[in-house]
Order: C-alpha cells, then structure tokens, then sequence
C-alpha cells in the first residue's frame, strides 16, 4: 500500500467539486474553493501528478445502453502450478483484463480468492459468459454468483 498524499483542505474542496461535476470548468471551481483560477489549475496538475485523481470519465447507464444484469461473481481459484510456469492468480487476472463483461475485480481474503462485478445484456449472456469463458479459465475452481435486484446506494464519490 502506498502512503496516502497529504491533503489540506483546499484539495479535499477541489476534489468533492470535481467528484460532484468532473465538467466544471476552472473558473467556476476556482469561484466554488475560493481560490484564482491559476491557483486551481496549479493544485489540480498536482493531484493528478500524485495520482490522487486517476482519470476523467462519463459515467454511462448500463441499464441505458442495453446491460440490464447485473452480478457479482466469487471465483475460487486452483493454487497449484507447475514449477517455473506463471501462478493460476496470474494467469487470472491477465486473462480478466480482456473480458469486457467484467468492469471490477478484486481480490478478497476469506474463503473466495476475486470478486467479480460482472454487467450482461440478459441471463444468457451471462450463461455464456459464465460457462465460455470464466468455467473454461484453468485456473478457476469453482464460482458463485448473486444478482442484483435493486441498487440501493451506487456513488463513484470518494469521502474526502
């Protein structure tokens, strides 16, 4: 784990706009802090060059454009291989990095080694996507999935 950047309270201002509306423009978030706009374009390259902020993105309704299922998926991996070849997490997490079905993994501790968060137009594109690919990975030993049937709360805001 890297050590967290040192905020004050002009950054946590700047980035609780930013996480409110990624679109504001520097005039308009300098007016929202308190600061010139100058000022605020200069601590913004900084958090970015620090990697506090990672990215820029529009948030797109899966539902929207035609992903209506939404799963969570706990896979329990194989940890056997053999000597000199790549481990099963390896060979794993390089292969879910081209299955566009999954937008999260994580590993876990516990009983189950990732977790999936896996969005599908329908129960048989998950069924596809379960048995063509995930069931067919050599280092997967076992799954098991939960389906959302509400989302309650769903934020990309970071307390900060």
């Amino acid at each position: 784990m890297t050590d967290a950047f040192k905020l004050d309270a002009l950054d946590r201002r700047i980035l609780a706009a930013l996480q409110s509306d990624g679109r504001i423009t520097y005039d308009d978030l300098a007016a929202r802090v308190g600061l010139s706009a100058s000022a605020t374009l200069r601590r913004v390259k900084r958090l970015e060059e620090a990697g506090v902020i990672r990215g820029y993105a529009a948030l797109v309704s899966p539902a929207r454009v035609g992903l209506g299922l939404t799963a969570y998926i706990n896979v329990h991996m194989e940890k056997r291989s053999d000597a000199g070849k790549r481990s099963p997490m390896d060979d794993f997490t390089a292969a879910v990095q081209s299955w566009t079905e999954v937008v999260e993994c994580v590993s876990l501790t516990g009983e189950m080694d990732y977790l999936l968060r896996v969005v599908v137009t329908d129960m048989a594109h998950y069924s596809r996507f379960v048995m063509d690919t995930l069931l067919r990975h050599p280092s997967v030993k076992d799954v098991k999935t939960s389906f959302v049937l509400d989302h309650v709360k769903e934020t990309t805001v970071v307390p900060v």
